[in-house]
């Protein structure tokens, strides 16, 4: 006798039945919230709609976190670039020994996702007042980090090296695949047409891959900018950025306002959406050159 088939349709639900807790995940941990966060910009405490919010963002010391913020994403993603780049090309193209590239990807995986707390600590272990290097410059060598060097581990360019610790390797790892899409050809037939090493790199190399650096950038901006929880617990309020004056107003102070902090939040993830859509636009371009 013939087995009856379950339907499609019941198929297709067992098909699908593996990814419910992710999906589950993300609704209660990303979806949920930034609604949340979304409708709560455009209401007042007493549950009222209202713009207010949006309009007090061009008030006080906000706009100059806004502006302090995104200087720090906009260096961070920079220098994230060319560092990253060029440990990435000295893989692909041999520069440095092959035995080394495993290990340095394994690397780029875990570093490009450790942040917060964790990180934060480490920079303060390493570079803080009493941080191990700190304290081995200033008794080795008598050199005082912020007297001698003006460095501070607490201040812009201190969140800024910090964050190229997930940057460099965010890069690497984004930037190996098109650095391996290069066809052999295309250098093969620049220097059969005289073209020097640097000519190929100007004229063939760069082009092609600039739609790629240009995204990549755009996602390690997004990246730095999105980064709270590693900027609050490093820089505390030593350093006016978004995430402080988020926290400042959403952690339950009688003299915060949630319903600014949504806002600012609104504001963040506005941002952020923007770079990640560029981002996406800029892949699916290199994409094609590279096919």
């Amino acid at each position: 006798m013939n087995q009856a088939r379950p339907a499609p349709w019941l198929r297709l639900n067992f098909t699908w039945l593996g990814l419910m807790p992710f999906v589950i995940f993300v609704g209660l941990f990303l979806v949920l919230p930034t609604m949340h966060i979304v409708i709560g910009a455009f209401h007042t405490r007493d549950g009222s709609f209202t713009l207010q919010n949006l309009i007090d963002l061009n008030s006080g010391t906000i706009p100059s976190s806004y502006w302090i913020s995104v200087k720090v994403s906009v260096a961070s993603a920079a220098l994230g670039c060319l560092i990253g780049f060029g440990m990435a090309a000295a893989v692909t193209f041999g520069a440095v020994p092959r035995w080394i590239r495993s290990p340095l990807m394994t690397f780029s995986g875990v570093a490009s996702n450790f942040a917060g707390v964790p990180l934060a600590f480490a920079f303060l272990a390493t570079f803080g007042p009493v941080g191990l290097v700190t304290v081995m410059l200033r008794q080795n060598f008598g050199i005082v980090l912020q007297r001698d060097l003006g460095f501070n581990i607490l201040s812009f360019w201190g969140l800024t090296i910090t964050y190229l610790f997930f940057q460099i390797p965010l890069m690497i790892l984004i930037i190996t695949p098109a650095l391996e899409g290069l066809r052999r050809e295309w250098r093969e037939a620049a220097e059969v047409l005289g073209a020097t090493g640097l000519q190929y790199w100007r004229m063939v190399a760069l082009p092609i891959l600039f739609p790629s650096l240009l995204g990549t950038f755009a996602l390690l901006f997004a990246n730095s900018f999105g980064a709270v929880a590693t900027a609050i617990a490093l820089t505390g309020s030593s350093l006016n950025i978004v995430p402080i004056q988020l926290f400042a107003q959403i952690r339950g102070d009688v003299l915060g306002n949630p319903n600014l902090g949504y806002a600012m939040a609104f504001g963040m993830i506005v941002v952020t959406a923007i770079a990640n859509v560029v981002y996406i636009w800029l892949r699916i371009r290199a994409e094609r050159w590279l096919k």
